[in-house]
């Protein structure tokens, strides 16, 4: 889809004018410069003619999630799909550090790959991100209006993410998880599982050897340390570890996580 892009000079803000809801762009600093990310986000139809506020979800890589444009693998199509459901929600995207990706996705290191680094992205985003976009943006600032998700490493950093911060995130959205990465995620989670943060797991059979196991293992776990806590794990048949399956499975995701 072609969309006319205008700037607006405010921290690097921009705006994608849709048909229905809209895609500002901003760049966030902390206070002492060291980090800093740029993010896509996603306001609902009737933002701009309203007073309402709204919950909002965080997700990870946002190179994939709105552009073709902006990714190298394809996108999740997030903003059709939000449109689609007349969605009233806000989306923040946040950029993946490219090099850095790794190490920003992943809270323990892995022997061969490293990594490991995800407690700094997270508080930059805990303390930093969310309260800026709550300032600028009408935001449901609670628990119960605040969600997390991600696929592959940012599958894997949304859980973590929601069992470090129970206070925060209400639900983290789990796709393809790369639990692989190292097994202390299975220690930690059986460490900090908390009965009211809920989650929804995804993978697709046709993704690797281990991924279906490796879900279930962690659901079992949870299932067998927290039987009062909220969550759902669903496999797709034939689902790739891709963009393609991401994009499918969003919406199913989407409606889960805002149930009551």
């Amino acid at each position: 889809m072609k969309r006319k892009l205008t700037y607006i000079v405010l921290l690097f803000f921009s705006f994608y004018s849709l048909a229905q809801g809209k895609l500002t762009f901003l760049t966030i600093e902390n206070t002492s410069k060291s980090i800093s990310k740029e993010l896509i986000v996603y306001l609902p139809e009737g933002y701009e003619n309203s007073n309402k506020k709204f919950p909002v979800l965080y997700m990870h890589d946002a190179q994939n999630l709105f552009l073709d444009s902006l990714s190298y693998a394809g996108e999740w199509r997030i903003d059709e799909t939000l449109d689609s459901l007349k969605a009233k929600i806000i989306v923040v995207g946040i950029y993946h550090g490219n090099e850095k990706r790794v190490n920003e996705l992943t809270p323990f290191k892995n022997e061969k790959y490293g990594g490991g680094e995800a407690n700094a992205y997270l508080d930059f985003l805990v303390n930093t991100i969310k309260p800026t976009i709550d300032s600028r943006f009408r935001t449901k600032k609670n628990k119960q209006n605040t969600f997390i998700m991600g696929s592959s490493l940012g599958g894997l950093t949304s859980f973590y993410a929601a069992l470090k911060y129970p206070n925060v995130f209400a639900v983290a959205g789990v796709f393809s998880p790369s639990f692989w990465y190292s097994i202390e995620i299975y220690t930690y989670a059986n460490n900090h599982l908390n009965p009211k943060t809920r989650f929804y797991f995804m993978c697709g059979e046709a993704e690797s050897d281990s991924m279906v196991l490796d879900m279930k293992n962690m659901t079992d776990l949870i299932r067998n340390n927290a039987p009062k806590l909220d969550f759902f794990s669903r496999t797709v048949p034939n689902g790739m570890h891709n963009e393609k399956l991401w994009a499918n499975e969003f919406a199913k995701a989407y409606l889960w996580l805002l149930k009551n």
